[in-house]
């Protein structure tokens, strides 16, 4: 999962950038980098880290432009590697950049594709390289010297025809503007925004979540349709276009149980808003088929289940407490490379406040089970501090199968609910009792927010992929590129590579 924002205003847009980067840094922690145009030319910054610790003063000053894009990145597949930090360009056609969110399930085919017809060579291993590579051979056949709306347009069509998966990107080309668009399912979100300019003009924002348009006071307008592009030209004016056959609102359902801020909206459905129905509705089952169970308080496991688990305990009339702090300074422990990493995580990541857990039986409640590592290791805190018993509660299905739509849900052999019942995953956690939230309640929970929506991207717990191009020798190509130990493997190749690079005196 990935966060990007593009602006084109009136005035220098690197601080806007920058602070809209802050606000989305919880879709990825890997990497962050920002791109302007600025008297013709690229101006990049990019580098592994949070954003405050990737771009300083010095960097901010040479940010200069009034168009630019930004991006926050946690790697889908592989290593963890600088080269794959985003905002990628190429020079030819203009001088194009891009920045993306989701995953290509037919990146191979397309790298080759590009080869054998466009002699273009993809230097990382990046599906956004591709892609950006795509829209520029696209580009290039037009060999028009100024684009119009109807040629940007025609190239993203063909973009749509070529790509398959997930993404939502945003790419600025030299001279000439921005264009943002998004699958024909709409599995992964954008937004668009605009501001008033001090001469009556309009600027425009795209981003991830609504959220990033709060933060730096753009006005929202709307969600973009999935298969729908936007066009900004530098000088402000906005054109936008269905550029997709039989485009399909199927928004991926774990952007409401976990990815986005509660504070934002996507597809018109408050996120927040979806997380208390999800707690209604789980605690009507949990009252239904725990009725007997001595359960003395509800404890969040902080911080995206602490709306579902205020809501549990307002439905089973028990109190509910703050029982773990949270250190807001460790990343999101699942998508860490390594389970020995993970595993240290958890423990940095959460304390125990041992009187709300001494003497209790307790109902701990998450938004999902996905490894199952930091669900154990959380039920044995609550034991070490003192709990009775611990019932564990699960605001979403059992995650079965992997993602494929740019989420790094692990190796299939890696989730803990694939292959397994009940019993077992709740022997392996350690639990009391675990019970989880029926699909067809998440899907209800989320759909009460924007009844239009008729169909989730749901594959991690049913199996099936919207595309209808998910292969099971595609799912084996995968598990080899996320499962632990090639991610050990790449991690060794990449630091071994480095130390070469040093010792032949590389800078």
């Amino acid at each position: 999962m990935c966060g990007i924002v593009g602006i084109v205003a009136k005035t220098p847009v690197n601080q806007s950038i920058y602070d809209a980067l802050t606000v989305l840094q919880h879709r990825g922690q890997d990497a962050a980098g920002i791109m302007t145009i600025y008297e013709g030319n690229f101006r990049l910054r990019k580098a592994n880290g949070l954003v405050r610790d990737v771009f300083e003063s010095k960097h901010m000053l040479r940010l200069r432009g009034n168009i630019g894009l930004g991006h926050v990145r946690y790697p889908t597949a592989g290593s963890s590697s600088s080269a794959e930090a985003q905002p990628f360009y190429v020079n030819s056609p203009y001088g194009i950049s891009l920045a993306h969110n989701g995953n290509l399930t037919n990146a191979d085919e397309l790298k080759e594709m590009l080869f054998n017809t466009a002699r273009r060579h993809i230097n990382t291993t990046s599906d956004s390289e591709v892609l950006l590579n795509i829209l520029a051979h696209e580009l290039c056949i037009k060999r028009d010297l100024e684009l119009t709306p109807d040629a940007v347009f025609s190239a993203i069509s063909k973009v749509h025809e070529l790509c398959r998966g997930g993404y939502a990107a945003i790419a600025m080309i030299i001279g000439q503007g921005m264009v943002a668009f998004r699958d024909k399912y709409g599995i992964r979100p954008i937004v668009l925004g605009k501001r008033e300019a001090a001469d009556g003009s309009f600027e425009y924002m795209v981003a991830s979540e609504s959220v990033a348009l709060d933060a730096v006071g753009f006005q929202f307008v709307r969600d973009l349709a999935p298969g729908e592009a936007v066009y900004i030209t530098d000088e402000g004016q906005l054109f936008s276009q269905q550029c997709a056959e039989q485009p399909e609102n199927c928004p991926c359902i774990f952007e409401y149980v976990y990815f986005a801020r509660p504070d934002s909206k996507i597809d018109g459905i408050s996120v927040y808003a979806s997380r208390v129905r999800m707690g209604q509705r789980l605690g009507k089952k949990i009252a239904k088929e725990w009725a007997d169970l001595d359960i003395d308080v509800v404890i969040p496991i902080p911080e995206t289940s602490c709306d579902i688990a205020l809501e549990i305990a307002n439905n089973l009339d028990l109190p509910y407490r703050q029982g773990f702090v949270k250190n807001r300074y460790i990343g999101r422990t699942f998508i860490m490379p390594g389970q020995t990493e993970r595993v240290k995580s958890v423990r940095r990541k959460l304390n125990a406040i041992g009187t709300e857990f001494k003497g209790k039986n307790v109902l701990l409640v998450d938004d999902s089970i996905v490894r199952g590592t930091t669900s154990n290791q959380i039920i044995e805190m609550a034991r070490e501090a003192g709990a009775k018993k611990v019932y564990f509660a699960s605001a979403a299905p059992e995650i079965r199968f992997p993602n494929v739509y740019g989420i790094d849900m692990p190796s299939a052999n890696e989730l803990i609910g694939h292959g397994r019942e009940l019993d077992e995953i709740c022997d392996i956690i350690g639990a009391d009792g675990l019970i989880f939230q029926d699909l067809e309640d998440l899907e209800a929970a989320v759909r009460d927010g924007n009844t239009d929506i008729k169909n989730f991207e749901t594959s991690v717990f049913t199996g099936h992929y919207v595309t209808g191009d998910v292969t099971q020798e595609y799912l084996e190509h995968l598990d080899k590129l996320r499962n632990d130990d090639a991610k050990a493997d790449e991690e060794f190749f990449q630091n071994s590579s480095n130390m070469e690079m040093h010792n032949e005196g590389h800078p």
